[in-house]
Protein backbone atom coordinates (compact mmCIF):
# COMPACT_ATOMS: atom_id res chain seq x y z
CA UNK A 1 0.00 0.00 0.00
CA UNK A 2 1.11 3.52 -0.64
CA UNK A 3 0.18 6.87 0.83
CA UNK A 4 -2.67 8.41 -1.11
CA UNK A 5 -2.73 11.86 -2.51
CA UNK A 6 -5.93 13.80 -2.08
CA UNK A 7 -8.80 13.04 -4.43
CA UNK A 8 -11.11 15.63 -5.95
CA UNK A 9 -14.70 14.88 -4.85
CA UNK A 10 -16.04 16.57 -8.01
CA UNK A 11 -14.56 13.80 -10.17
CA UNK A 12 -14.41 10.84 -7.77
CA UNK A 13 -17.03 8.23 -6.82
CA UNK A 14 -17.10 5.49 -4.21
CA UNK A 15 -18.27 2.17 -5.68
CA UNK A 16 -19.40 -0.35 -3.07
CA UNK A 17 -19.73 -3.92 -4.35
CA UNK A 18 -22.17 -6.58 -3.09
CA UNK A 19 -22.55 -5.58 0.56
CA UNK A 20 -25.70 -7.66 0.84
CA UNK A 21 -26.86 -9.41 3.99
CA UNK A 22 -26.31 -12.94 2.63
CA UNK A 23 -22.81 -12.12 1.33
CA UNK A 24 -21.69 -10.17 4.40
CA UNK A 25 -22.75 -13.14 6.58
CA UNK A 26 -20.34 -15.56 4.87
CA UNK A 27 -17.11 -16.60 6.57
CA UNK A 28 -14.65 -14.17 4.97
CA UNK A 29 -10.98 -13.24 5.19
CA UNK A 30 -8.81 -11.40 6.00
CA UNK A 31 -11.64 -9.58 7.79
CA UNK A 32 -15.31 -10.16 8.51
CA UNK A 33 -18.16 -8.86 6.44
CA UNK A 34 -19.17 -6.63 9.35
CA UNK A 35 -15.73 -5.03 9.30
CA UNK A 36 -15.97 -4.42 5.55
CA UNK A 37 -19.41 -2.86 6.01
CA UNK A 38 -18.22 -0.61 8.86
CA UNK A 39 -15.22 0.70 6.90
CA UNK A 40 -17.29 1.13 3.73
CA UNK A 41 -19.90 3.10 5.68
CA UNK A 42 -17.23 5.42 7.12
CA UNK A 43 -15.98 6.08 3.61
CA UNK A 44 -19.48 6.53 2.21
CA UNK A 45 -20.29 9.14 4.84
CA UNK A 46 -17.05 10.98 4.11
CA UNK A 47 -17.74 10.89 0.36
CA UNK A 48 -21.27 12.19 0.85
CA UNK A 49 -20.02 14.98 3.14
CA UNK A 50 -17.50 16.00 0.47
CA UNK A 51 -20.14 15.95 -2.28
CA UNK A 52 -18.77 12.84 -4.03
CA UNK A 53 -21.28 10.22 -5.19
CA UNK A 54 -21.65 6.82 -3.55
CA UNK A 55 -22.80 4.00 -5.83
CA UNK A 56 -23.82 0.72 -4.22
CA UNK A 57 -24.06 -2.33 -6.45
CA UNK A 58 -25.78 -5.59 -5.61
CA UNK A 59 -26.09 -8.82 -7.53
CA UNK A 60 -29.19 -10.73 -8.56
CA UNK A 61 -29.14 -14.24 -9.88
CA UNK A 62 -30.47 -14.23 -13.44
CA UNK A 63 -33.26 -16.55 -14.51
CA UNK A 64 -34.76 -17.26 -11.09
CA UNK A 65 -38.26 -16.30 -10.01
CA UNK A 66 -37.16 -15.20 -6.55
CA UNK A 67 -33.81 -14.08 -5.16
CA UNK A 68 -32.40 -15.91 -2.12
CA UNK A 69 -33.12 -14.42 1.31
CA UNK A 70 -30.67 -11.66 2.20
CA UNK A 71 -30.28 -10.42 -1.36
CA UNK A 72 -30.89 -6.77 -0.49
CA UNK A 73 -28.09 -4.40 0.41
CA UNK A 74 -27.28 -4.05 4.09
CA UNK A 75 -29.81 -1.39 5.16
CA UNK A 76 -27.18 1.12 6.30
CA UNK A 77 -25.35 0.80 2.97
CA UNK A 78 -28.54 1.38 1.01
CA UNK A 79 -29.29 4.43 3.16
CA UNK A 80 -25.99 6.18 2.33
CA UNK A 81 -25.96 5.35 -1.39
CA UNK A 82 -26.75 8.04 -3.93
CA UNK A 83 -27.40 5.34 -6.52
CA UNK A 84 -28.17 1.62 -6.21
CA UNK A 85 -27.54 -0.58 -9.23
CA UNK A 86 -28.38 -4.23 -9.79
CA UNK A 87 -25.96 -6.44 -11.69
CA UNK A 88 -26.57 -9.92 -13.03
CA UNK A 89 -22.94 -10.74 -13.78
CA UNK A 90 -19.81 -10.77 -11.64
CA UNK A 91 -18.79 -7.25 -12.63
CA UNK A 92 -20.71 -4.01 -12.07
CA UNK A 93 -20.49 -2.56 -15.59
CA UNK A 94 -22.18 -5.03 -17.94
CA UNK A 95 -25.82 -4.11 -18.52
CA UNK A 96 -26.15 -1.82 -15.48
CA UNK A 97 -25.69 1.67 -16.91
CA UNK A 98 -22.88 2.31 -14.41
CA UNK A 99 -20.51 3.80 -16.98
CA UNK A 100 -23.18 6.17 -18.31
CA UNK A 101 -24.15 7.20 -14.77
CA UNK A 102 -20.54 7.96 -13.86
CA UNK A 103 -19.96 9.86 -17.09
CA UNK A 104 -23.07 12.00 -16.52
CA UNK A 105 -21.58 13.04 -13.17
CA UNK A 106 -18.12 13.79 -14.56
CA UNK A 107 -16.48 10.98 -12.60
CA UNK A 108 -12.94 10.05 -13.62
CA UNK A 109 -11.71 8.25 -10.48
CA UNK A 110 -13.34 5.25 -8.81
CA UNK A 111 -12.65 4.13 -5.25
CA UNK A 112 -13.63 0.49 -4.67
CA UNK A 113 -14.77 -1.37 -1.56
CA UNK A 114 -16.74 -4.59 -1.20
CA UNK A 115 -16.98 -8.35 -1.28
CA UNK A 116 -15.52 -10.44 -2.80
CA UNK A 117 -12.17 -8.85 -3.51
CA UNK A 118 -11.27 -11.36 -6.23
CA UNK A 119 -14.71 -11.60 -7.82
CA UNK A 120 -17.11 -8.65 -7.87
CA UNK A 121 -14.53 -6.01 -6.98
CA UNK A 122 -11.81 -7.24 -9.33
CA UNK A 123 -14.19 -7.89 -12.23
CA UNK A 124 -15.68 -4.40 -11.84
CA UNK A 125 -12.21 -2.87 -11.60
CA UNK A 126 -11.02 -4.57 -14.77
CA UNK A 127 -14.01 -3.20 -16.70
CA UNK A 128 -13.49 0.24 -15.14
CA UNK A 129 -9.88 0.17 -16.28
CA UNK A 130 -11.03 -0.71 -19.79
CA UNK A 131 -13.24 2.40 -19.67
CA UNK A 132 -10.26 4.55 -18.70
CA UNK A 133 -11.07 5.34 -15.06
CA UNK A 134 -8.34 5.99 -12.51
CA UNK A 135 -8.73 3.32 -9.81
CA UNK A 136 -8.18 3.26 -6.07
CA UNK A 137 -8.67 0.13 -3.95
CA UNK A 138 -9.34 0.42 -0.22
CA UNK A 139 -7.70 -2.78 1.01
CA UNK A 140 -9.19 -2.71 4.51
CA UNK A 141 -12.70 -2.30 3.09
CA UNK A 142 -12.62 -5.59 1.17
CA UNK A 143 -12.71 -9.31 1.91
CA UNK A 144 -12.92 -12.62 0.05
CA UNK A 145 -13.85 -16.19 0.88
CA UNK A 146 -10.20 -16.88 1.73
CA UNK A 147 -7.24 -14.72 2.70
CA UNK A 148 -5.26 -16.16 -0.22
CA UNK A 149 -7.89 -15.05 -2.75
CA UNK A 150 -7.94 -11.56 -1.24
CA UNK A 151 -4.15 -11.36 -1.16
CA UNK A 152 -3.82 -12.50 -4.80
CA UNK A 153 -6.01 -9.64 -6.01
CA UNK A 154 -4.41 -7.03 -3.75
CA UNK A 155 -0.80 -8.08 -4.34
CA UNK A 156 -0.84 -9.34 -7.92
CA UNK A 157 -3.69 -7.77 -9.87
CA UNK A 158 -4.71 -4.45 -8.30
CA UNK A 159 -1.21 -2.89 -8.52
CA UNK A 160 -1.48 -3.25 -12.30
CA UNK A 161 -4.81 -1.41 -12.32
CA UNK A 162 -4.50 1.34 -9.73
CA UNK A 163 -3.47 2.40 -6.24
CA UNK A 164 -4.04 0.38 -3.08
CA UNK A 165 -4.67 2.34 0.11
CA UNK A 166 -5.95 1.97 3.63
CA UNK A 167 -9.18 3.78 4.46
CA UNK A 168 -7.35 6.05 6.91
CA UNK A 169 -5.07 7.28 4.11
CA UNK A 170 -7.86 8.31 1.73
CA UNK A 171 -8.57 12.04 1.56
CA UNK A 172 -11.09 14.03 -0.44
CA UNK A 173 -10.28 17.72 -0.93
Amino acid sequence: MRPMTALDPRSTALVVIDLMDRIVANPLAPRTGSEVVATSLELARAFRAAGAPVVAVRVERPGVAEQPPGSELVAEVAAVADEILVKRTIGAFHGTGLHELLQSRGVQTLVFTGIATNLGVESSARAASDHGYTLVFVEDAMAALTADEHRASVELDFPRLGDIVAAADLRLV
